[in-house]
């Protein structure tokens, strides 16, 4: 292992490597870190060196595998698609309760908090009134983020970009724990109820990914739960399309979006994709919607609590009549522009802001508490500060709403105004975000809003959304996005007011749409989600048209928020697409090495000593003579599988073939994938010394067909075939006769840049 640079990680308690020899130990991208790749000593700036596993993807056919389909009865096969079909079913009813859960509790948090504070006001107890707000939400936010900090770090934040990660292959540490879905959903109730600039539903993704996963782990041996007929489902692949149907139950959940929610999980979550988990998917939130629409109707009746009924987002602007002509063609096209060039700014300014916040966060769990109560205390300011700056409103007298409201959510909030007037900054600002929102979007109210408060509104929540951001607390992107989005699309619309004919609640709708499509640069599943939330077709065309504005003029400065933040984070994403300069190289190129193998029938100790001095995941097999007229490759074997044959004990003291032996005293259930990052560990085997010199037949655990391709094969050419495979090992062969029949292995690490570019510095200049 001379090649190895060992390089500690930035919290100290974990070890990393870095070096050409470490196959499917990723060495990702940015936090603030500085290395030198030891092949070329070029500088790396911003590699976390953390090591991050790829999944299994692909489907191992060893010789165990073909033996447990071969004795699978009619039965059997049955209680797998049945079972495939009862999860995503156990996933849907998961996700719904826990949405419906999650937006009780929040309205009826933020209802008292906020009831309690229009009381004080009414009583003209001022300072009362802040310090009631304030003290509510600094303890909210701070049980939030002691949550986070102490019990589950990997859950600040949306989630997505993690899900995304893993849908791509990457194996990232406890994104997926059951610790993290705790705190994913009682620390998003927290710090939405404590009146944060984020939203509860970005997590909600997150969240129906936890709960898939934790139903897809197949059973659990520490608790006894093995049933033999889960056993199938103890494999990653079954896994990424069980957790595919959890994130697109999540956003279905969170905006009750059924078909929004598969659009999401099909354009941003899911790498891979096929017409089966279509199916699925598409059934899982349908089981969401059916149980978001009993709940509904039970909270009409008044039985969840002080803000039950308005607790779904649901913005209805279906009464408003949609008639446009040129003037309004011409408004939407300079909505989309400006949200393509605020949403590339945001994303940028998240970007930084969050890289920040890193260096922040390492000084310990007490500091991330510290750093989130000082935002919540600046968001308590500015949420009760900046109304004192908007002039009283008198109340509309052709208005159905109570005005002004003292004991309900809505459009006329008092605040300090006197009786039949209303403040419509504290009408946005003092209230849950989903009202906000409701009333930023309301049809009929021209008037309502002044154009300084939307102003205001529209700087405040966009700022206060970028700062709020990489806080150790759950926090989505979706809400803070449609708030500052339809505080500029209602301004917008009031200054068009005099040559359009769009009402200025479309307008709002259009421009959280075209922010939206700036920010995170989605269309298909972004249009389908606004229409579902709003209830009008008619906007149709406008939403698709503002939306393809927004993304190409935001995709000309930077790309998308998720995908900007996981390469934030270090994930070693994929993209679909391969790098110009991979047009110049060929797989051989970037081989790391050295290169381990093993004989079909391998010295125990040997392969002991591998598995010690390596971090290797997948070891090449050739068989020789006398079992082979010449060297050939018979396949790959992974680590994990080398780990439980040798825990086994299955040797023999001579070099022969004992297959039969292995396959009927080891069964492929023993193999399968453990959960939660549990199996058995190097630590765990007790090899004797007698035992070293024996040997061990590796053939019914071999991968006898892994994806093999031509050494002299473009590298842009296996990028992108190893993405969409799905593998986590590339074994690459040699063109020519004569020479060892394998040259190397590409893993993800291989295909990254800052692998290529250490290599070859000079060959992103070349065109």
């Amino acid at each position: 292992m001379d090649q190895e640079n060992k390089v500690a990680n930035e919290e100290g308690d974990i070890e990393c490597y870095y070096g050409k020899g470490m196959e499917d130990r990723i060495y990702s991208q940015p936090l603030l870190t500085k290395r030198y790749n030891t092949t070329s000593q070029i500088a790396i700036v911003g590699a976390n060196a953390c090591p991050v596993e790829s999944l299994d993807y692909e489907i191992i056919e060893n010789e165990l595998f073909k033996q447990d389909w071969r004795s699978r009865r009619t039965i059997q096969i049955f209680q797998y698609v049945l079972l495939k079909w009862a999860f995503a079913l156990i996933i849907g009813l998961g996700t719904g309760l826990v949405g419906i859960f999650n937006n009780i509790a929040v309205e009826n948090i933020s209802g008292f908090k906020l009831l309690m504070t229009t009381k004080l006001m009414l009583e003209h107890k001022y300072y009362k009134a802040f310090a009631a707000l304030a003290s509510c939400n600094l303890a909210l936010a701070a049980a939030a983020a002691a949550l986070c900090a102490y019990i589950a770090p990997a859950a600040a934040g949306s989630g997505i970009p993690e899900v995304k990660a893993y849908l791509n292959g990457v194996d990232a540490h406890s994104i997926l724990a059951p610790s993290t879905l705790f705190v994913k959903i009682f620390g998003s109730i927290l710090c939405v109820s404590a009146g944060f600039v984020v939203g509860k539903e970005g997590p909600m993704v997150h969240t129906g990914a936890c709960i898939a996963s934790l139903i897809g782990q197949g059973g659990s041996r520490k608790y006894h739960l093995t049933w033999r007929w889960l056993r199938y489902f103890k494999n990653d692949r079954d896994r990424r399309d069980l957790i595919t149907c959890g994130a697109a139950a999540g956003v279905a959940s969170a905006f009750r979006a059924p078909v929004g929610g598969v659009l999401f999980a099909l354009e941003e979550a899911a790498s891979w994709w096929r017409s089966a988990l279509l199916w699925r998917t598409f059934f899982t939130t349908a089981v969401v919607a059916i149980v978001l629409r009993a709940f509904i109707q039970l909270c009409s009746t008044g039985t969840c609590g002080l803000f039950g009924e308005g607790g779904l987002i649901m913005y209805d602007v279906s009464a408003a009549k949609v008639a446009y002509s040129v003037p309004d063609i011409l408004a939407v096209i300079l909505l989309g522009v400006i949200g393509g060039i605020f949403g590339s700014l945001y994303n940028y300014l998240v970007d930084k802001v969050l890289r920040t916040y890193s260096i922040i966060n390492e000084k310990g769990p007490a500091v991330k508490i510290l750093l989130v109560v000082t935002i919540s205390l600046l968001t308590s300011i500015c949420s009760y500060g900046l109304p004192w700056f908007a002039t009283c409103i008198p109340c509309p007298i052709d208005t159905t709403e109570s005005c002004p409201n003292t004991d309900l959510s809505g459009n006329y909030k008092s605040f300090q105004c006197p009786p039949n007037h209303y403040n419509d900054l504290a009408s946005l600002f003092l209230n849950t975000n989903d009202d906000a929102i409701r009333n930023l979007l309301s049809t009929s109210t021209t008037k309502e809003f002044h154009i300084s408060s939307l102003f205001i509104f529209f700087i405040a929540i966009y700022c206060l959304g970028v700062i709020t951001y990489g806080i150790a607390i759950p926090s989505g992107l979706f809400i803070p996005v449609i708030l500052a989005g339809a505080g500029y699309g209602r301004l917008i619309g009031r200054l068009f007011d005099p040559i359009t004919k769009l009402d200025v609640g479309l307008f709002a709708l259009l421009g959280a749409a075209s922010f939206l499509g700036g920010t995170m640069r989605m269309t298909v599943s972004l249009c389908v989600i606004l229409l579902e939330l709003t209830n009008d077709l008619l906007l149709l065309p406008l939403v698709m048209l503002v939306l393809l504005i927004s993304k190409t003029v935001g995709d000309m400065f930077n790309h998308g928020v998720y995908d900007q933040i996981v390469k934030l984070k270090g994930l070693p994403y994929m993209e679909a697409h391969a790098e110009p300069y991979m047009k110049h190289l060929v797989a051989r190129d970037v081989v790391s090495g050295p290169l381990i193998t093993f004989s079909g029938v391998e010295k125990v100790g040997n392969i002991l000593h591998a598995l010690k001095t390596t971090g290797h995941n997948g070891f090449p097999v050739i068989d020789e003579p006398p079992f082979a007229d010449a060297p050939e490759l018979c396949g790959l074997v992974l680590r994990s599988h080398l780990l439980v044959l040798l825990k086994g004990k299955i040797f023999s003291r001579d070099r022969v073939l004992s297959g039969d032996e292995v396959v009927h005293r080891i069964s492929k259930f023993d193999f399968a994938k453990a959960g939660s990052g549990k199996g058995v560990k190097l630590e765990d085997l007790d090899i004797k010394d007698e035992e070293m010199d024996m040997y061990v037949d590796l053939h019914p655990i071999t991968n006898t067909s892994p994806y093999t391709v031509v050494e002299t094969m473009s590298l842009a050419k296996a990028a992108v075939l190893f993405r969409q495979l799905g593998l986590r090992h590339m074994c690459v062969v040699p063109k020519s006769q004569g020479r060892p029949p394998i040259v190397g292995i590409l893993t993800r690490h291989d295909f990254l840049p800052e692998h290529i570019l250490g290599l070859y510095p000079h060959i992103r200049l070349r065109k």
